[in-house]
């Protein structure tokens, strides 16, 4: 019993709760930014297979994973675009945009990687990133090795999260974008485009949630396998909400949704007489929990979900 809390064993959890939830944190975050401008973006699970896809087929045809990256992320900036035309443009309603999104995601990425990948595309082994420490920090005990000797998305991950709460908070142009997704008329009264500013925060929710797919192609696993995203982009809904619109709170969100599926493995292996759908359930299970709990105490944006028209058009 006594090994089950060493300090070595929870480094490990705690190490293995982080890798988990640095995908789940960078659609959080990115989906954060997009409904503070008044987009729901429930295309984040597509975006995430879409950015998976773009980071395995750049390392596979770039031989390195900054190609990855950078297609990964191209993959994902593309789904939000799709989703700012669909939703802002063109009005059409933002749940069920989202949501052929993540249809057209899950046909187009198993299509295209059986054409590209053919047969080997579970057994190939593609070029990722690998930890590496910090100097000093990674000596902290406990902490050190679990925050500090990762790897480089991960780094970006924490840098990105103090530069979007930076951004909304302490900026005009985070102004802006809460005042959009809270009274999109009055932003426009101000001569300030609506449009455009809905359109650069989709198209940024939807890169940050494919850098979360590249995480998991370029991090965890070093391939691609088909629908891959396994319902992340539905539980960074879910840390939206919990993580109350602040890409602070959404983080703490994701580490405990990370914490919960990095518990369920270890319960599949040493429990494994246990039919193991009944631990893989306990991410979402978290997440309605964690919802029940704050029923009627988080507030979305005021305009989210409804698209603007200007007076005249």
């Amino acid at each position: 019993m006594e090994s089950l809390f060493s300090m070595t064993v929870i480094a490990d959890f705690l190490g293995s709760s982080l890798r988990l939830a640095v995908p789940l944190t960078f659609a959080t975050i990115g989906g954060m930014l997009s409904e503070r401008s008044g987009v729901y973006n429930i295309g984040l699970e597509g975006m995430l297979l879409l950015g998976a896809f773009g980071a395995a087929v750049g390392a596979f045809l770039m031989h390195t994973p900054f190609g990855g990256v950078l297609l990964g992320a191209l993959f994902g900036a593309t789904g939000g675009l799709f989703l700012a035309v669909l939703a802002v443009s063109l009005g059409v309603n933002q749940l069920v945009a989202g949501i052929a999104i993540n249809m057209f995601a899950i046909g187009l990425t198993s299509f295209l990687s059986r054409v590209i990948f053919g047969v080997t595309a579970t057994t190939m082994s593609l070029p990722g990133f690998k930890p590496f420490a910090i100097p000093l920090l990674s000596r902290i005990p406990v902490i050190g090795p679990v925050f500090f000797q990762q790897d480089l998305l991960v780094y970006a991950m924490y840098g990105a999260i103090p530069l979007l709460y930076w951004l909304l908070f302490y900026t005009p142009w985070g102004l802006n974008i809460r005042a959009v997704g809270e009274y999109p008329r009055a932003v426009d009264t101000a001569g300030v485009s609506v449009y455009a500013l809905r359109y650069a925060c989709v198209m940024t929710s939807g890169l940050l949630a494919g850098l979360g797919g590249c995480h998991l192609v370029l991090s965890q696993v070093f391939l691609f396998t088909e629908h891959m995203s396994a319902g992340k982009g539905f539980i960074a809904l879910a840390a939206i909400i919990l993580g109350r619109w602040n890409p602070i709170g959404g983080f703490f969100a994701c580490f405990l949704f990370g914490a919960c599926e990095a518990l369920q493995l270890r319960l599949q292996f040493y429990h494994q007489d246990v039919p193991y759908q009944i631990f893989t359930m306990l991410p979402y299970v978290a997440s309605i929990l964690a919802l029940i709990g704050i029923v009627g105490k988080a507030n979305p944006p005021a305009s989210a979900g409804i698209p603007y028209e200007r007076e005249g058009k």
